[in-house]
């Protein structure tokens, strides 16, 4: 059984911490957010989790098309696929959050509507990908597809709706909500919680990439096993014909 590294039992444990304080541990009484502010040790530690895995994902994309590498491929697939649960946990805690404090699970915010289209734009990269054949295309047209979508999603969820009137904390205007509304007691909470999810997101993409690559191997095997099955019949054929 292999053992787990030093990282990996970190995020068990600040995970279990969180998940601790998270329902348990003490929150400011605020008016109107009520208990729904521990949410914050969930929804924005998630997309901070995106965001690294989306990164993680443009730098493979990046050394692909530099050296052609077909494992960094697999990787930059594997953390989109990742990002994109992350994305999608995201926004349904946002939602839960949104109903109890802006009165309606989707208020049509800016925040909201532009995270949506962001994650439209990557599961467009999935399409795209499974519509693909040939191996090497695939690769080459996901990286670069990857990387504009990265281009466009970052401004799309963080600085286009700063611009406009928006319920969201911290656009159109409004305070941040660690600004005024987290205390010393969430802060201790919150940071670690930020950790413990980039972390649980790198993990499950670790998962993801080495299945994807030992599936090729397997593939692969197959195929030459089976390429070398049809080259020795050839060669059989031909002695029985040249016989």
């Amino acid at each position: 059984m292999p053992k787990l590294s030093w990282w990996k039992i970190l995020s068990l444990v600040l995970l279990a911490y969180i998940c601790w304080q998270g329902f348990l541990g003490p929150v400011p009484r605020l008016h109107i957010v009520n208990e729904s502010i521990r949410n914050t040790y969930f929804h924005v530690p998630m997309w901070f989790g995106m965001v690294f895995l989306l990164t993680a994902s443009v730098w493979n994309s990046i050394q692909y098309l530099r050296k052609g590498d077909l494992e960094y491929d697999v990787k930059s697939h594997g953390y989109i696929q990742v990002g994109i649960i992350y994305g999608i946990l995201g926004l349904l805690t946002g939602m839960v959050w949104a109903n109890y404090t802006w009165g309606a699970p989707w208020s049509n915010d800016p925040k909201q509507t532009a995270s949506a289209i962001g994650l439209m734009i990557y599961f467009g990269c999935l399409v795209l990908r499974g519509s693909i054949s040939a191996v090497r295309d695939k690769a080459r047209i996901s990286s670069v597809y990857s990387i504009f979508a990265y281009a466009i999603f970052i401004p799309l969820i963080f600085i286009l709706p700063r611009f406009t009137d928006s319920l969201h904390p911290g656009n159109g205007g409004n305070p941040a909500f660690g600004k005024y509304d987290m205390d010393n007691n969430m802060r201790m909470v919150f940071y670690p919680a930020v950790i413990a999810w980039i972390l649980v997101g790198a993990w499950i993409a670790e998962l993801v990439i080495r299945t994807q690559l030992l599936e090729n191997r397997i593939s692969e095997n197959e195929y030459n096993q089976t390429s070398s099955g049809e080259s020795n019949a050839s060669v059989l054929d031909a002695g029985n014909v040249a016989g």
